[in-house]
């Protein structure tokens, strides 16, 4: 609710990271995205709030409706929406689907974008159903509480599942960096030994997930960026670091989380990493612990215990 000293609140809205250079983002639009920690939720605002929205599309087609849906949801009739997106992840599918919700699409191509402009109609087409198929949803194979754009949504990734199966029983207090649904997090709770576990995790749809999956009075659930974490004095840390940045391999950010490990654990305290086994996490591990060892080297993947 506003006062009569209080702003009104925006009536601008940009979703993800859109390239600036390539689309004009309004001056003191609203910041929404599930990515960035402290960002407002799209799915969140209410029906016809604002005038006009710039959405950087997911590269999943269920999340990409998804989010295009909650866009035009979120618009005035009449309101703007310019979506973009490369043309290798779902560029290419932009334009048919905003024409599928009912729109009338004007499109143009820059620097391997395609960027798609709608105003939108006074009777949109098929939101319910694309909300519906993006929505939260517990996986009637596993159980788990998961969402459609969540890393490895509908599976246990094989890296997560070779973890698991070599933790050691762990002690103390700990923290799973990039903990995604819970998964490594239930098997290091399983040990009456640990004391407490931070599950840290930069996607806001993961932790809420966790939060269903997790249910134990240990674990406490941060939604951060792991390499930027405070935590300090552990006695072990679990990852499987992302390696993708905006679709895009970016190796140095496993080599990050390495190094907040480091930061994060006690004289003596433990790390157990696994990663895909062409990731160069070596250097950075041997210059940050005391001690590596590589305890698994399998299907594809490869388990490290350090030392610090």
């Amino acid at each position: 609710m506003t006062t009569s000293d209080s702003p009104p609140p925006p009536r601008s809205a940009v979703y993800g990271a859109p390239p600036t250079d390539l689309v004009d983002v309004p001056p003191g639009a609203m910041q929404l995205s599930p990515l960035r920690p402290g960002a407002e939720a799209l799915d969140r605002l209410p029906d016809a709030v604002l005038d006009e929205i710039v959405v950087a599309a997911p590269a999943g087609s269920i999340e990409r409706r998804f989010v295009l849906a909650h866009a035009l949801r979120a618009l005035a009739p009449g309101g703007s929406l310019t979506a973009l997106a490369a043309k290798d992840t779902g560029g290419l599918r932009l334009r048919a689907e905003l024409e599928a919700f009912g729109c009338d699409v004007a499109e143009r191509s820059k620097a391997r974008q395609r960027i798609c402009s709608v105003e939108r109609p006074d009777a949109p087409q098929g939101l319910a159903e694309a909300i519906t198929a993006g929505s939260p949803v517990t996986l009637e194979e596993s159980g788990l509480r998961s969402q459609p754009g969540i890393f490895s949504w509908n599976r246990v990734d094989p890296g997560t599942s070779l973890l698991c199966r070599r933790l050691p029983q762990l002690f103390g207090r700990g923290a799973d960096l990039g903990a995604g649904l819970g998964v490594i997090s239930m098997t290091v709770l399983a040990s009456p030994k640990v004391e407490a576990l931070a599950l840290v995790e930069i996607d806001r749809r993961a932790v809420e997930a966790a939060k269903v999956n997790v249910a134990d009075p240990r674990a406490r659930f941060l939604w951060a960026d792991a390499r930027q974490t405070e935590l300090a004095d552990l006695d072990f840390v679990v990852t499987n670091p992302p390696f993708h940045a905006e679709g895009i391999e970016d190796r140095g950010l496993g080599q990050a989380f390495i190094t907040a490990a480091g930061r994060m654990l006690r004289r003596s305290g433990m790390l157990y990493l696994v990663a895909n086994r062409h990731m160069p996490y070596e250097d950075v591990l041997r210059a940050t612990f005391r001690t590596v060892t590589t305890v698994a080297d399998e299907a594809g993947y490869k388990i490290f215990e350090a030392r610090k």
